[in-house]
């Protein structure tokens, strides 16, 4: 069976390489029936089933996708670290089988550009799409690029990095779906909606705790960044094959503290590679409190509901989780009563969330959903990857 190889030609010490529009030296394509290794002065990338997977996450600043991404990758296994040898302030997280983007790498304008232009980084304007459609699309069809950086420590752009492409690819950041091209290069598509209580609780304990920034000056961030977030973030999620919703709990009355979340999972019906989580019984609407004998439950308690609804115009399944959890290890009862969410083995989830138990959310919905969707992306990737392989096969049997 042939396939597609990518060859990049490596330019002798005393010449000039020739870059193409993508940050990387010119290719040239040939097929071959086998792949092969580094020879003489070529390096040739073939690969005869499987082209990158491209996920994409969307949310505000400080709505959690940074815990997210870690949760991501643990599924698929190996650490997740900044490229070796490479810039210490790069935003990129490698593991074995993922590559984690920062779209803030495709900033046009850096901290002080943007305040002389008096727009936001939220702002279409601030953000170069072309290179992002581009690079995007050269990984996802197996070929490397040199990525900008975005120094948040110094707001400056500083040189680019070699990203090799990945199994997996994750961009995360503020416009995944905004821009149609790259939109349409995604295999499946994740939106953190976070309520404006909790995105401001949550603000301020990382921006203050992390990042030493003042009250004052977080206030003024979020209410400068409000107008651009409702225009150009917010109406993203409506793109999304799942949404992860926090917002305050309604389990205590007026509770002003922010600590006991109710969290939804909105997950989109029809979505090719993915069928959405249920609890108990498929399609129907059930509310269930399972506090008890087999689940300790201090106040308020833990509530769970699952149904059908429609966002956005699509019909989706929503499971949603009120409450939190006293102890992760009894989560194997509520686990051992939700179907389709994608586990290799028994108590699979609940092994995850005990394995980052000082992840932030452990213990409520965030933590459990953003787990089950890592594992339902695990099991995305497969079916992909087994529908690729089988398609060479069902074409020479026509």
């Amino acid at each position: 069976m042939a396939a597609a190889c990518t060859i990049y030609t490596v330019q002798p010490l005393n010449s000039t390489p020739t870059k193409t529009h993508l940050g990387f030296q010119q290719k040239h394509v040939i097929f071959y029936k086998k792949t092969l290794r580094k020879s003489g002065k070529t390096v040739i990338n073939c690969s005869a089933e499987d082209k990158t997977v491209v996920i994409g996450l969307a949310a505000d600043s400080g709505c959690g996708k940074s815990t997210f991404m870690r949760r991501l990758t643990s599924v698929f296994g190996g650490a997740a670290e900044p490229p070796k040898g490479g810039n210490p302030d790069s935003n990129t997280l490698i593991s074995d089988m993922t590559t984690v983007i920062c779209l803030d790498d495709y900033h046009s304008l850096d901290r002080t550009g943007r305040k002389k232009e008096g727009v936001t980084a939220l702002d279409p304007r601030a953000n170069n799409f072309d290179l992002m459609y581009e690079q995007v699309k050269a990984l996802k069809e197996g070929k490397a690029v040199d990525k900008p950086i975005y120094n948040h420590v110094t707001g400056l752009l500083d040189p680019p990095e070699l990203i090799k492409p990945p199994k997996i690819l994750v961009i995360e950041g503020l416009h995944p779906m905004f821009d149609q091209r790259v939109r349409e290069l995604l295999d499946f598509g994740i939106y953190l909606d976070i309520s404006n209580e909790v995105k401001f609780a949550w603000k301020i304990q990382r921006d203050m705790a992390e990042r030493g920034h003042s009250l004052e000056s977080i206030k003024a961030s979020i209410e400068a960044r409000k107008p651009d977030f409702d225009a150009y973030i917010d109406p993203q999620k409506q793109y999304a094959d799942a949404v992860i919703e926090v917002l305050p709990t309604q389990l205590i009355p007026d509770d002003n503290e922010g600590k006991v979340l109710k969290v939804r999972l909105i997950m989109k019906e029809g979505v090719k590679f993915f069928n959405p989580v249920y609890l108990f019984d498929e399609g129907s609407t059930i509310t269930w409190i399972p506090c008890g004998r087999k689940l300790t439950c201090s106040y308020p308690g833990i509530k769970f509901s699952y149904g059908p609804e429609t966002y956005f115009g699509h019909e989706v399944s929503v499971l949603e989780m009120d409450g939190q959890f006293d102890r992760l290890d009894e989560l194997i009862y509520v686990e051992s009563h939700l179907s389709n969410i994608s586990t290799k083995f028994y108590g699979e989830v609940t092994q995850q969330l005990l394995k980052h138990a000082d992840f932030p959310g452990s213990n409520n919905g965030t933590g459990l959903f953003q787990t089950i969707i890592g594992l339902k992306i695990r099991d995305l990737y497969e079916q992909i990857v087994a529908s690729k392989a089988a398609a060479p096969l069902e074409a020479t049997k026509a």
